[in-house]
């Protein structure tokens, strides 16, 4: 018998994933991460989920301790991406390093397997690709995980709704019923918020600076840089504006922004480095997905030295550096990188 390590959030996508598993015959175990130094009883709660499932499946469930690991590789790297005037990605920080790094390395230690999670994706062991449910697809946070990682890795929701999933445990028993009737996850685990909440226990983000046109002039106030991300349209001013206007560059040094009009959020070259990929070559004719959010865009890339220049084949709008560039052909991951300059 096959053995499986779930990864075990108390949420409904990791509740049912590990049900899945077992039905079809694997031998399951849970593991939790603790990724938070917190004391208001967050973790309590999550584990008190996990033991009514794990009671209910009769299996095992570990905790495992990465709240410094967390820390240093994504916690950290938030705070000082938006101080230095960037825009991070902290989730697919998290699932190379610690979800499909560490935890990995936990599970192979205790005899397992595969590593399963309740992402929605697809893989073959070789690639990544887009889950049915478009609306939950997780391939692009999980495009920097290493290609090592992938013959190991199960996601048993990948065909399925997460709507389904949700009307699926609700019947199945109350540990799973009383998982589906508690709120939603936010999207970044340590962000309750806002994410200047965060940044304001690090440092002090509120000064007053100028906002500058794409010539240099003063043509506005704001109430500092690391509140705004490229392509923001609220919370400054500029003086006598008749029509909206756009952040297109911030400088942490002067504690100033660059602001234009929509046009001036026009891109039509990527630059990215630190390259994560699952073939080997060295030009590509595909579609690169440059934010979560965003529809993918066709390109031509060339890649030398580990950075790849993005050619896109019509404009892209509001492109950050520190984001992510996600190469795909069709529903498959090509590969990704991180986002350097723009032109």
């Amino acid at each position: 018998m096959k053995k499986v390590m779930v990864g075990m959030s108390g949420g409904i996508d990791s509740s049912v994933t590990a049900y899945m598993l077992q039905e079809e015959g694997y031998e399951v175990e849970g593991c939790y991460l603790k990724l938070h130094n917190r004391n208001d009883g967050y973790h309590e709660k999550n584990l008190s989920f996990i033991k009514d499932v794990a009671e209910f499946l009769n299996i095992k469930y570990h905790v495992l301790d990465l709240a410094d690991d967390f820390t240093k590789e994504v916690y950290d790297y938030f705070v000082d991406s938006y101080l230095e005037g960037t825009t991070p990605n902290p989730c697919v920080k998290c699932n190379r390093q610690i979800k499909f790094g560490a935890m990995l390395d936990f599970a192979k230690s205790h005899g397992a397997d595969f590593l399963a999670t309740g992402h929605y994706a697809k893989t073959d062991g070789k690639f990544f690709y887009e889950a049915d449910d478009k609306t939950k697809d997780q391939s692009y946070f999980l495009s920097q995980v290493s290609p090592e990682a992938l013959p190991f890795m199960m996601f048993p929701l990948s065909t399925y709704k997460k709507e389904d999933i949700v009307k699926f445990g609700a019947k199945l028993d109350v540990a799973f019923k009383k998982i589906t009737e508690k709120s939603e996850s936010q999207e970044i685990c340590f962000v309750e918020t806002v994410y200047t909440d965060v940044i304001k226990k690090h440092a002090n983000i509120d000064q007053v600076g100028n906002v500058l046109d794409e010539k240099g002039n003063i043509v506005g106030e704001h109430k500092g840089y690391a509140h705004y991300t490229i392509g923001k349209r609220r919370g400054f001013t500029v003086y006598g504006a008749q029509e909206p206007h756009f952040v297109t560059k911030l400088d942490p040094k002067d504690n100033t922004i660059t602001v234009g009009k929509r046009t001036a959020l026009e891109v039509n070259e990527v630059i990215v480095n630190n390259l994560n990929m699952f073939i080997k070559d060295k030009t590509l004719d595909c579609s690169v997905k440059l934010r979560y959010r965003k529809n993918s865009i066709s390109c031509n890339i060339k890649i030398e030295n580990n950075i790849a220049i993005i050619t896109l084949n019509e404009p892209a709008l509001g492109v950050a550096a520190g984001q992510l560039a996600v190469f795909y052909d069709g529903q498959k991951v090509l590969g990704s990188g991180w986002i350097q300059a723009t032109k």
